[in-house]
């Protein structure tokens, strides 16, 4: 079965009207076990991130200054998230589950995460809903250790992923890819190896013809160990924080197109939902839900089963 990760920390409770739909990462467990792709029981539960590892990629002293909650009006403001001990919980636990689902994803070809997707963190701040990188932490604690030689990140979120590229830019093994809304958040970009910026009110046909493009040159030329990918939502024509146009089927056919690309040159794939923005909570979870069933499906076309 495909290897689903998910933590029951990951919906704490924000403040009525906040605009992160951060009952989402529930209501998308919920979709997914009604949808009969997966159950309760079936999901793996990750332990929380060590301090050591967060230091991978973060300050020790920005680590510390989070985690007991003595981060200042200005640094909240930025973040765009309330702190509290329940938040601080989860995002140490989420970052612990993007973590699992990478060892999974190099065990088993594939694997996929109910949440993940931090690209704004930066090493000694927080920004756009984002405290902690995970897909940093991912890179460089493989790299480290020795389990891969080159990681690829391919970014799909509409918003550019600074703080992963900000992280990661003296990382030469660690190649950075976003797909990204030029007019669109953040409004100075940092420098990922690859920045595909992309027009505003960019369709369904258009955007997939460049994601194709972009995989038939970058994963022959890279032949990375493991693609982390991060398939944001938020390039969905209804989502409140994004600038593009795509549909339900556009969304799919992205899912489907990546981790075809990838698993059919035998890399494998760690997916991690990214962002996905939209007062109704429930809808969003459904949008996010388009990596899983993509996945489950690629699971058996590709004969990880």
């Amino acid at each position: 079965m495909l290897p689903l990760v998910y933590h029951d920390d990951y919906s704490p409770e924000l403040p009525p009207g906040h605009r992160f739909p951060m009952q989402k990462f529930r209501l998308l467990r919920d979709h997914l076990v009604a949808s009969g792709l997966t159950t309760d029981a079936a999901l793996l539960r990750p332990a929380i991130c060590p301090a050591d590892v967060l230091a991978l990629a973060h300050d020790r002293d920005y680590i510390e200054r989070y985690l007991s909650g003595e981060m200042g009006r200005d640094e909240l403001r930025r973040l765009g998230l309330p702190w509290s001990p329940a938040l601080a919980r989860r995002t140490v636990r989420a970052v612990g589950g993007s973590l699992l689902t990478a060892e999974l994803a190099l065990e088993h070809g594939l694997a996929c995460h109910l949440a993940g997707g931090t690209h704004h963190a930066h090493r000694d701040h927080a920004s756009g809903f984002c405290i902690f990188n995970d897909l940093a932490l991912i890179a460089l604690s493989l790299l480290e250790s020795g389990r891969v030689g080159r990681v690829l990140i391919f970014d799909c979120d509409v918003h550019q992923g600074d703080g992963t590229a900000r992280i990661l830019e003296n990382v030469p093994d660690a190649v950075t890819v976003s797909l990204h809304c030029e007019k669109n958040f953040p409004v100075r970009k940092a420098k990922s190896d690859w920045d595909i910026d992309l027009p505003r009110g960019m369709g369904d046909a258009e955007y997939l013809a460049v994601v194709e493009r972009t995989l038939d040159y970058l994963l022959p030329l890279y032949q990375p160990d493991l693609v982390l990918y991060d398939a944001g939502v938020d390039v969905h024509r209804d989502d409140a924080l994004g600038l593009l146009d795509l549909t339900d089927a556009g969304l799919a056919a992205r899912d489907r197109l990546v981790l075809d690309h990838c698993l059919g040159r035998d890399i494998p794939v760690c997916g991690v939902i990214g962002g996905g923005y939209d007062p109704d909570h429930a809808a969003v979870a459904r949008r996010h839900a388009s990596l899983h069933f993509a996945a489950a499906e690629a699971w058996v076309r590709h004969g990880l089963a």
